[in-house]
């Protein structure tokens, strides 16, 4: 029996132990990647992956720009979610009573983590549908991780959150694993006891084992043994681990920080095989948007002559073994691919 806190015995934990998020275009006309597969209206909305890239992510000084990064993710709310206007669209999603969890991938450092700005954008939505700032935490591995990313620690009861599930007693995990398929694991108590929604906020990498780290691949983060499942590329544990309800009962969205992204050497940081994408990726069907991810990527090895994920031995094979699991889609055929 798996032995749970109640959401405020959490929350007295996180105040007895203690960022501040700094509060025409280019849409694709020359990638080969864009096109809408599908524009029908059989296809489900879940199934829509909206696909935005931009020079105007990125400001004259360099830096991300946090009022065009929250109208891309407006525009792309209202697309998946067949509303008029970015406040219908967020509270479709997200309700005033929702806990939100903001799961991060921190794991490359500032150069090659979320966006502040993304993560600003997140919350400003968020709270247009009502959450309250003390329901919402923004959350990794390691406290570390998330402050050499640029994000400020925040612990307080009743604000915006900021931390590492290693900063909960007994090092943040529940006491007893759960056994879901071939995955045996103890949760993040932020994503067990505390969270009612979760918000993936990965970035578009390759992977050395997986083949890439996108949205699916970051719940490895909310277990406290990912070391145990990266035989085989990484299948079918990365599947098996989304079926867990934590995971596919909470998920509300992705958003994917492709700003900056990474075709081969990761998970760790490689500026050498770095490139200077300014897309995002929006979604609710953790499937197709890896899909649709991975085709990136494998677009860029192409173009820099290196062989295809199959090719080099790590086919990301969990994508199908998801889908197979009914955890979305990944037949082409019937994803929408839509510009923001």
């Amino acid at each position: 029996m798996v032995i749970r806190k109640s959401r405020r015995e959490f929350l007295k934990n996180v105040t007895t132990i203690g960022a501040v998020v700094f509060t025409s275009s280019l849409f694709l006309k020359n990638n080969r990647i864009f096109r809408t597969l599908y524009a029908g209206e059989e296809i489900p909305l879940k199934s829509r992956v909206i696909l935005a890239q931009d020079k105007k992510f990125i400001n004259g000084n360099g830096k991300a720009d946090v009022s065009f990064i929250s109208r891309v993710i407006d525009n792309s709310l209202i697309k998946i979610t067949d509303t008029n206007k970015p406040l219908d669209a967020w509270r479709k999603l997200f309700s005033e009573k929702d806990i939100v969890g903001i799961k991060l991938n921190c794991l490359a450092g500032r150069r090659f983590s979320p966006h502040v700005e993304i993560i600003e954008a997140v919350i400003n939505g968020l709270r247009s549908a009502g959450v309250k700032e003390g329901n919402i935490i923004i959350f990794e591995r390691f406290s570390k991780e998330l402050k050499d990313a640029g994000f400020n620690i925040r612990k307080n009861k009743d604000g915006l959150k900021c931390f590492g599930t290693d900063e909960l007693p007994a090092s943040g995990y529940d006491s007893q694993p759960q056994v879901i398929g071939s995955v045996g694991s103890c949760f993040s108590q932020i994503v067990s006891s505390y969270c009612t929604a979760i918000v993936n906020v990965p970035v578009l990498k390759d992977h050395d084992l997986a083949g890439v780290s996108i949205g699916m691949k970051n719940f490895f983060g909310i277990i406290h043994n990912p070391n145990k499942y990266h035989d085989g590329n990484c299948n079918p544990y990365i599947a098996d681990l989304n079926t867990h309800p934590y995971i596919k009962d909470k998920l509300r969205l992705i958003i994917c920080d492709a700003l900056t992204a990474q075709y081969n050497g990761g998970p760790a940081f490689k500026p050498q095989w770095a490139w200077d994408y300014r897309g995002i990726l929006v979604g609710i069907d953790p499937v197709a948007l890896d899909l649709i991810g991975t085709q990136i990527i494998e677009e860029k090895r192409k173009d820099v002559n290196l062989p295809s994920l199959k090719e080099a031995g790590r086919e990301p094979k969990y994508i199908k073994t998801a889908a197979k699991l009914g955890l979305g889609v990944d037949d082409p055929a019937l994803i929408n691919v839509i510009a923001a």
